[in-house]
């Protein structure tokens, strides 16, 4: 499981160890014990967030003004090689 500093819990650590899932979480920094993290697939999470972060940007694509899942996803593709783009 991917995720940043809001699931940084024991509880939510412990339940996702028992299901065996990998978990690569932001710690906070004042953890007392600090567990260790995949330091290659947390660069590929926060990659994935900043990405986005800039497609929310777009009004269009906030708003979900577009009528059908057809359309949004285009949109989305078309924000996604604008992006790449720059």
């Amino acid at each position: 499981m991917l995720a940043d500093k809001a699931f940084d819990s024991n509880a939510i650590l412990a339940d996702l160890d028992e299901r065996g899932a990998k978990v690569v979480i932001s710690q906070h920094p004042r953890r007392a014990k600090p567990h260790q993290i995949d330091a290659e697939m947390y660069k590929w999470r926060h990659l994935i967030e900043n990405f986005f972060c800039k497609i929310k940007k777009i009004k269009r694509i906030a708003m979900r003004s577009d009528k059908t899942d057809r359309n949004f996803t285009a949109m989305i593709y078309l924000a996604a090689a604008v992006i790449h783009s720059r």
